[in-house]
This record gives C-alpha cells, structure tokens and sequence, in this order.
C-alpha cells in the first residue's frame, strides 16, 4: 500500500531531478508486484557530470525533506546510480546503460504513475 511518505518522497525526487534536466523520467508504481519499494524512479542523463549532479539534487532535496538513503550504489562511476530510500527506489542511468538495463521492461507489471498522480492525496 503506497505510503503518504512514499508519495511525498516520489514527488520531492521527480523535481529535484526534472531540475537537472533528467530525461525520459519515469515513475513506476511497483507496490502491487514487489516488497522491495512502492515506487521505482528511473531516468537518464546525458554524461557522468550530469548523472552524479542529479543525485546530489535528489539527495539534497530529499535530505531537506527528512529523509536519508539507506544506500547509494554506483555515484563514482555515475553509469547507474542506484539510491534506495526503501519506499522508493532511484535509478539514474547514462543513457548506454539505460538502453541495455532496459528496467522498464523488466518491471513492466509495474504501473507508470504521471507526475499529476503524485501530487494528489493518499
């Protein structure tokens, strides 16, 4: 069941990396098909300087709000950066490694959520 926290988690990580220019950002509500998060977030950047300044933008805004990662994989090498927050779940991509993870496939049973979705009440 999809938290008000989660939501409000969510929302706070789609704009900090819409501040960033994030592309082809996606939310995917996968509450219904996994125990591992309500919401996957996936989007991509153009180089590694953009990727990495995308999840300082996405941990500053979320930090701000109260919350902190339980784990942050992948920020040196910002080819995928993984950031669990355990009711969502962050992956900036470089664009190679998007097109050949292709998680938006893989949790296809999951359900796209629109920005408008997030911003409405539990």
């Amino acid at each position: 069941m999809i938290t008000k926290n989660s939501r409000e988690m969510a929302r706070t990580a789609v704009t900090a990396l819409e501040e960033k220019k994030a592309k082809d950002l996606k939310v995917l509500d996968i509450s219904d098909v996994s125990v591992l998060a309500d919401y996957f977030i996936i989007a991509s950047g153009s180089n590694h300087n953009q990727v990495q300044a995308m999840a300082d933008e996405v941990e500053e805004k979320l930090g701000k709000a109260g919350f902190t990662p339980r784990q942050v994989e992948g920020y040196q090498t910002a080819n995928w950066i993984l950031m669990d927050y355990q009711d969502i779940i962050i992956h900036i991509f470089d664009e190679e490694n998007r097109l050949f993870y292709d998680l938006e496939r893989i949790w296809r049973d999951g359900s796209l959520v629109e920005k408008a979705d997030l911003e409405s009440e539990v």
